[in-house]
């Protein structure tokens, strides 16, 4: 029984991680590359604060943030 599970999570796992993946045609192509997906310089304390959130992890500054936001 606990052989049948395992194999049934295994596969789970597996076709969740191929679900995943996809082709990406030369058209679509474009707004993956739009400028504003890509990383600017931070010009304020609240911008970088916005980053730190968005991005789940800080930096190089001097406070310790956390992904969610709160502090």
């Amino acid at each position: 029984m606990v052989l049948r599970i395992t194999r049934l999570v295994c596969l789970l796992g597996l076709l969740h991680g191929l679900a995943a993946c996809t082709h990406v045609a030369p058209y679509e192509r474009g707004r993956l590359a739009h400028p504003t997906m890509a990383v600017g310089p931070v010009s304020g304390p609240g911008e970088s604060h916005m980053q730190a959130v968005h991005e789940g992890a800080t930096g190089g500054s001097a406070s310790a943030e956390g992904g969610c936001g709160c502090n």
